[in-house]
């Protein structure tokens, strides 16, 4: 979300200006005290509240693991964009044999020789 300079902070829905509406809010989910807390009060109080779908997506993709298998992923699928794009070169004719012809290219050859095929076909 962008914020303009013009945009004011209070409209915005998501902000809490006043620090003691926050501690009054935590207080009543029990999460804050005056009473000094343990350490294990203290996670077990982060524990207790639920996270949003947003964030747990967020934390389960900040992940070495999830990072690693999506770009696992996205290589394997460009491995096969490529091979694809040459398969398709091969079948087109074009002077030199060998060639280089960007994907635009290869794309735009290939709907011209279809063209000519069906005009062959037609004839």
């Amino acid at each position: 979300m962008m914020l303009s300079p013009d945009q004011a902070e209070a409209d915005l829905s998501w902000t809490q200006s006043d620090p003691e509406t926050m501690l009054n809010g935590l207080k009543s989910a029990g999460c804050a005290s005056d009473e000094p807390a343990e350490m294990e009060d203290r996670a077990k109080c982060k524990a207790d509240q639920p996270l949003s779908r947003e964030e747990k997506r967020r934390r389960r993709r900040a992940t070495a693991k999830y990072r690693s298998a999506h770009a696992t992923r996205e290589r394997i699928r460009v491995e096969a964009f490529n091979v694809a794009f040459a398969e398709l070169r091969k079948l087109l004719p074009t002077l030199p044999p060998d060639k280089k012809l960007s994907k635009i290219e290869i794309l735009r050859l290939a709907i011209c020789y279809i063209s000519y095929l069906n005009h062959v076909l037609d004839v």
